[in-house]
């Protein structure tokens, strides 16, 4: 599917469920301009605000082609680009005019930043009861860590993600990507809509207070009750599991991997079924998922030999017919062509001035009627500064003087 992009560049007006909401994006990396990514999938019109002499470090992060940046093509994407230096007289007066206009404002620099250049939520919402401001640090607005700088990697380290992440007899493990980063984007999506929601019902929007380090904390099960309860902590297993068994990555005669689940009890007999040993199932420890999981070497054993003797398809196919799960383990390659992501839709291609033709991953999900839409991949700092400046009401003179003074 490719998707062509708009004449000026811009968002497609008036399309997608979220058409006509404002959204403002301040912020820098990835956690808060993924937010607004989301939100521009689903139709928002985003104004992206970098300072005129250190525009988004994003856009040099990661792998490029000719000098133009891979990663930004998506996170810029559906973004209006301006440049505004907000520490400066000219640049906080414009930013002030752009808030009042918009329904969003998204932003991460250090707590008290804003307040500091008189950007503060007091300031903006004065002219802009309705706003709502989107503050995404690595530890939120208050407490003892407030002021410390706040990357995905802390939040992985210190939301318990890493303790419990790698071989038994291994490190803590990170992940290769912006696991929470990519987690408070959703998250931080997810506040803005409620913020919303709650302005429908009184007029009045609000701050979001996102802290990187809460979100991925959340989604990582019931450690801290388990702690306060039994006062254990959860260990880490590498690819195992302490709730169920067999549960890991097995190798196949062709050099692949899949990967193997059986939280379902059900899911389990017919597991070892298909591998020629249903007497394991026969066993009383084998009733429970956790008790499967106490005899884990010798589930790994029955299985991992049984797919060690046939090629990936051959695995594939077999536990399909028998029901069981199991998927096998992609890279990129594999995603492109698979055709589950085909039928979804899941890969966007779109034209990009630079690139040409770009493969990238579409929206998060499928609305019956009102479909996302990426109109055009990430564009350059400031392309839209002069348009977004005459929409706020400053003539070409008043542009002209802006710039000559650094502040755009």
């Amino acid at each position: 599917m490719t998707e062509s992009s708009t004449p000026e560049g811009s968002t497609l007006e008036g399309s997608g469920a979220l058409a006509g909401l404002r959204v403002i994006d301040a912020s820098t990396l990835f956690a808060g301009p993924m937010a607004a990514m989301h939100l521009g999938d689903m139709g928002a019109e985003v104004i992206k605000v970098e300072h005129p002499r250190r525009p988004d470090p994003s856009r040099g992060h990661g792998p490029s082609r000719d000098g133009h940046n891979l990663w930004w093509a998506t996170l810029g994407r559906n973004k209006r680009t301006v440049q505004l230096d907000l520490g400066s007289e000219g640049g906080a007066e414009a930013f002030r005019r752009l808030a009042a206009s918009a329904d969003v404002v998204i932003e991460n620099f250090r707590p008290d930043t804003l307040e500091r250049w008189g950007l503060g939520y007091e300031a903006l919402s004065a002219d802009n009861p309705g706003l709502v401001l989107a503050r995404v640090t690595g530890f939120g607005q208050i407490g003892p860590y407030r002021r410390r700088p706040g990357f995905g990697t802390l939040a992985e380290a210190m939301s318990g993600f890493a303790a419990m992440t790698g071989e038994a007899d291994g490190p803590p493990t990170l992940p290769p990507f912006g696991l929470a980063d990519g987690i408070a984007s959703l998250a931080t999506a997810f506040a803005v809509m409620v913020a919303l929601h709650s302005r429908e019902r009184t007029g009045l929007g609000q701050v979001v207070d996102l802290a990187i380090v809460e979100p991925i904390l959340a989604l990582l099960g019931p450690q801290i009750s388990r702690f306060q309860q039994l006062g254990t902590v959860q260990a880490r297993t590498g690819n195992r599991s302490s709730n169920n068994a067999p549960r890991n990555t097995y190798a196949t005669a062709d050099g692949s991997w899949v990967a193997v689940s059986t939280s379902a009890q059900s899911i389990a007999e017919r597991v070892m079924t298909l591998v020629g040993r249903p007497d394991l199932a026969q066993q009383p420890w084998f009733a429970a998922g956790s008790t499967r999981a106490e005899h884990a070497d010798e589930l790994d054993e029955a299985v991992g030999s049984w797919i060690a003797a046939r090629p990936r398809a051959e695995v594939v196919a077999a536990f399909e017919e028998a029901q069981a799960a199991i998927a096998p383990i992609y890279d990129a390659s594999d995603i492109a062509v698979d055709p589950q992501f085909a039928a979804l839709g899941t890969i966007r291609t779109l034209e990009d001035p630079n690139l040409g033709e770009i493969a990238m991953q579409g929206p998060l999900f499928r609305l019956s009627r009102d479909a996302g839409v990426i109109a055009h991949t990430g564009r350059a700092p400031g392309a839209d500064t002069d348009a977004v400046l005459a929409e706020l009401g400053y003539s070409a003179d008043e542009i002209a003087a802006l710039r000559g003074a650094g502040s755009v």
